[in-house]
This record gives C-alpha cells, sequence and structure tokens, in this order.
C-alpha cells in the first residue's frame, strides 16, 4: 500500500506530537519507580486551544464523589477540530489499594480507568488523556460534573490521592471541516450525574427504554466493562464443579459483554483483560502497568444495521449484559447517533440478523494421583460468526449497512497441585474480525478491523515447611489493533496499533501471608502505532528491580 503523500496539516500535525512525545519522555526517569508507560498523548492540532479547568487540587480520602461544574468554552465555540481530555493523578507514599476512577459530564463518562498503588517509600504520579472529539455533542451546555475516585484512609491505609483534570477545545484551522460527530450522546450510567452500575450476574442489565429521534443514519455504543470483586480475575476461573479442588474462581474463564435491543441480540462487546497494579502480585506493574490500566478504552460496538429500527418513533430497550459475570462487573455505556440533517423522518429495516448467545464449549481432564498430587487441564472456548444488515433511506438515497463478525475466545489452563507446590498457567487470546460494509450514492465501502488480545499467565506458588514461601509470576499481556479502509476495493486509509507488557517477579510471603519482599522484577512495554497520514509513535521502556532502566523512542517509524 502507497502512502498518501503528506499535507502541510500532516506535517505540522506530526512535528507537534514529536514535541509533545518529546515532552512525555521528559516525565519518564530512569532509575525511578513512580508510575511510567509508553502508551502516547493523543495528537493535538495545531491550532490554539481553550482550556476548560474541571476540577483541580482534588483530594480523594473517602468514597464520596466530588462535583464540579462544566462550562462551555466562549471563546471557541464549536465545532471544534478535536476535543481532548487531560487528567493528572498522583498518591502520596504510604499503603494503598488501586482505586477505580471516573469522570463524568453529566451522566455521560469521559474518563474510567484505574490507579497506581504507592509503597511506603514512593509516592507516584501519572498523566492520562482521552480523545472525547466524537463527544462534542455533550460539550455545548453547561452541566454538573463528577469525578468519583473511592478510597479509603486511615491508620493503616494511609495512601491519599490527588487529581486534576482540564478539556483542551481546539478550533478548527483556516478553510478546515469540521470532523463529523455524534448529534447526541446518550448516556447508559446510574444517574444523571453518572455512575457505573453494577452486572452481577448473566441476567443482570444496564439498559434504557427511549423514544428516538426519528431521523437517525448510523448509532454506535461505547462500552466499558470493568471486572471487580469475584470477577476481578476472570481469566483465572473454572468451571464450577472443578473450582473447590482447583482452589480458583468459578462460572468458567469466559465473559462477554453482549448488546440487545428489544432483547434480540444486536452485538458484542468481548472483555478486555484488564489487570490493576495490585493485581496478582504488586510488585509486576512497578513501575510499568499493565496495558490499559490507567486509562481503559472503551470498546465500540457499531449498530448501525438497527438505525431504521429506532426510526419508527416507538420506545425502545438498549441493554447490556456482561455474559457469565458472577459478582461484578462494573458497566457504562453511551449510544452515540448520528442524525440526517435533510430529513425528520427515514424509513428502512433490518433486514438479517445471525447473532445468537454465545454458547461456550469447556473440556476438563483432571487426574488425583492415590498421594493427593493434582494435575490437568480445562479448556474454555466460544465464538461467533455473524451477519447483521439493514438499509435507511435518507434525504441522500438509500444506505445499507452489514456488519459482519467472526469472534473466537480461548482460554487453556493447566494445573499441578502438591502440598508444596501451586502451579496455573494461562494461555488465553480473543480475536475479532469485523467487515463493515456501506453502500450508498458514493459507492461501495469497507472498514476491516482486526483485534488480537493474547494473555499468558504462569503463577507458580512454591511453599516452605513453616507455611512462607514464594510466588513467581509472568504475565505477557497483548493488544493489537489494525483497521484499513477501503472503497470500490481501493485502500482509502489504515492504522495499526500494538501495545505489549511483559512482567514477571518473585513474591516472597510470611506464613501468614504478608508480604515479604520481592526478587528478579523485570519488566518491559512495548508500543508501536501508525497510520495513513503519516503518524508514527513508537516507544519501548524496561525496568528491573521496580526501577525505570530504559527508554528507546521512535524505533520502527524510520
Amino acid at each position: 500500500m502507497t502512502t498518501p503523500q503528506l499535507s502541510k496539516f500532516a506535517v505540522t500535525l506530526i512535528s507537534l506530537l514529536v514535541l509533545l512525545s518529546a515532552i512525555a519522555a521528559a516525565q519518564l526517569k530512569i532509575g525511578s519507580g513512580n508510575t511510567a508507560f509508553a502508551d502516547p498523548p493523543v495528537p493535538h492540532p495545531h491550532t490554539t486551544p481553550c482550556v476548560v479547568t474541571l476540577y483541580k487540587g482534588f483530594k480523594f480520602a473517602n468514597f464520596n464523589a466530588q462535583s464540579f461544574t462544566y462550562t462551555p468554552p466562549a471563546a471557541c465555540p464549536g465545532p471544534w477540530a478535536k476535543v481532548i481530555l487531560e487528567a493528572n493523578f498522583s498518591v502520596t507514599k504510604g499503603i494503598q489499594y488501586d482505586r477505580t476512577a471516573n469522570i463524568w459530564i453529566g451522566p455521560t463518562n469521559i474518563y474510567f480507568g484505574t490507579t497506581s498503588e504507592p509503597d511506603p517509600s514512593d509516592a507516584r504520579h501519572w498523566h492520562v488523556e482521552r480523545d472525547l472529539t466524537d463527544y462534542s455533542s455533550i460539550f455545548t451546555v453547561a452541566q454538573d460534573g463528577t469525578v468519583d475516585l473511592g478510597n479509603l484512609v486511615n491508620s493503616t491505609y494511609t495512601g491519599v490521592l490527588h487529581g486534576s483534570a482540564q478539556i483542551f477545545f481546539y478550533p478548527l484551522a483556516q478553510d478546515q471541516l469540521p470532523p463529523r460527530t455524534a448529534d447526541q450522546v446518550i448516556a447508559f450510567s446510574s444517574g444523571p450525574t453518572g455512575g457505573t452500575v453494577g452486572l452481577n450476574n448473566t441476567t443482570s442489565l444496564l439498559e434504557q427504554t427511549l423514544t428516538f429521534p426519528t431521523n437517525i443514519t448510523d448509532l454506535y455504543f461505547d462500552v466499558f466493562a470493568q471486572s471487580q470483586s469475584n470477577d476481578e480475575f476472570w481469566y483465572t476461573c473454572v468451571p464450577n464443579d472443578v473450582a473447590g479442588e482447583l482452589f480458583s474462581c468459578s462460572n468458567t474463564a469466559f465473559r462477554e459483554s453482549e448488546v440487545t435491543i428489544d432483547g434480540t441480540p444486536a452485538g458484542v462487546a468481548p472483555v478486555y483483560p484488564w489487570i490493576f497494579t495490585g493485581g496478582i502480585d504488586p510488585f509486576l506493574w512497578i513501575p510499568i502497568p499493565g496495558v490499559q490500566t490507567m486509562n481503559f478504552q472503551p470498546y465500540r460496538v457499531n449498530l448501525t444495521p438497527f438505525a431504521s429500527l429506532l426510526d419508527d418513533g416507538q420506545p425502545h430497550t438498549v441493554a447490556l449484559s456482561v455474559f457469565n459475570a458472577n459478582s461484578y462487573f462494573s458497566a457504562t455505556a453511551s449510544l452515540l447517533l448520528y442524525l440526517d440533517s435533510g430529513s425528520t423522518q427515514i424509513s428502512g429495516a433490518v433486514t438479517e440478523n445471525t447473532l445468537a448467545v454465545p454458547v461456550p464449549n469447556i473440556t476438563e481432564n483432571i487426574h488425583v494421583a492415590k498421594n493427593g498430587n493434582l494435575t490437568g487441564a480445562v479448556n474454555t472456548r466460544a465464538s461467533h460468526t455473524f451477519q447483521i444488515s439493514g438499509y435507511v433511506n435518507t434525504s441522500h438515497g438509500p444506505v445499507t449497512t452489514t456488519v459482519a463478525q467472526d469472534i473466537h475466545f480461548s482460554n487453556l489452563q493447566s494445573f499441578k497441585i502438591q502440598p508444596v507446590l501451586y502451579e496455573q498457567n494461562i494461555s488465553q487470546n480473543t480475536t475479532i474480525h469485523s467487515v463493515v460494509t456501506t453502500i450508498n450514492a458514493g459507492g461501495h465501502f469497507t472498514n476491516t478491523v482486526n483485534h488480537n488480545w493474547p494473555l499468558k499467565v504462569d503463577i507458580s506458588v512454591a511453599y516452605n515447611s513453616d507455611g512462607s514461601g514464594v510466588q513467581t509470576t509472568t504475565i505477557n499481556q497483548y493488544y493489537e489493533r489494525d483497521q484499513e479502509a477501503r472503497h470500490k476495493d481501493q485502500a482509502t486509509s489504515f492504522s495499526l496499533l500494538q501495545d505489549r507488557v511483559i512482567t514477571t517477579d518473585a513474591l516472597d510471603f510470611s506464613p501468614s501471608f504478608s508480604i515479604t519482599g520481592n526478587q528478579n522484577q523485570s519488566s518491559a512495554q512495548n508500543y508501536f502505532a501508525s497510520n495513513s497520514s503519516g503518524y508514527c509513535y513508537s516507544r519501548d521502556l524496561t525496568a528491573a528491580a521496580n526501577v525505570l532502566t530504559s527508554i528507546t523512542n521512535g524505533k520502527g517509524c524510520n
């Protein structure tokens, strides 16, 4: 594929990205145990932004959500070239758990992530960004906002969290056309000031029944489903009948978010295995956290084939659930509506829908010797191959959209359990092949997106005679997304994102299972992103003994 010649605007944008990358790199320090991740800043346009401060210097020492007031930037009325959230967090040195953080404008989520755990001798700070351009319509009116970062502080848990957040509104450049953004954003949350909803089991729903605008042409559902409590380590779970003898959580290792419209399957949002900074062994994630741990990315479900159904002026129920949830997933979502300005009433139909509920396939092969030693394997697989089609008669002519997806999940676990040894090895992967075909007056368009999410977790716990021991863990976590758009079978754009974190550690614990130290820790993150506009970003980080040891920028971007 030939890379198109760069415009002056693109060159300027890339030069700014280089500058931003340099600034971000300057915040990383070799030899430091401060939180360090290779994720890039959101690309910022070259126009001068208006900056709206949401809150500054908030202290999070309890479980009370804190409020702020959002006011649109008077000097930068929309439409905007880009809208970017920038948030800064810190935690004082001490003892503290990882915590979940959410920021809301009205009922709409604009940030979802977790925090870094401190230790008694090290405070930590970090910076996150999120591109909110698609959500521009929610920023045109003043609203109450909420930041929810529940934290327990007492004589035992002493780490105090602080945070500030701003939104940058970038005006359009001269002669620049505004980006296409959602005309309406409908939040799925717990109330008018936001809040996630706990989905405790397969039948738990985050839902709304609404009468929609009658001129919808396109719609998308941005889904967050964060594993919590019994489900935090869902990828380590096994079927109920062997959970006890394998000393593991139950309900199998398969979780998947399902989207329905009026009770009919309408879309799938596979669950990414985010691992928090206290997960399995907290030293694994110092200083480099897991993939997206500090800044979750929503999974976008294309519901456009159902536009005509929602255009009929009747109430419809859109719902989100998590298959096999086992108390619980913390969920929120946003429905993005794109409307036809040249029409008040659109007709059409859903012509095909082969999506069905998942049916996991599970095999168990467990052997218990006469001496009580156990070995064996538990394998869980699930898949979807489906196609959903629909058309709408717009003011620009008929438009047909077909969403075809192949989704495959596998979780292969092996166990070795003895009186002085516990081993659990997990090889999991989710692959998603999605092809969206659009036929309209402009011709035949296809957008192909592939996701690949391998996760390998190897845990070995060796016990001493007094009950103390060592837990050795190695984790290989990966996120890959590639996209290609074509028109009349000619490529028009492409993008690639690869993010990988590998980490290992040996955790020492006492007979009472208190952590007494760690050894042989090392980790690395490799992040690479590029697209057909000429953008390229690359950063590799390595760490050892829980401090940053190297930073390599630009590899593969020549």
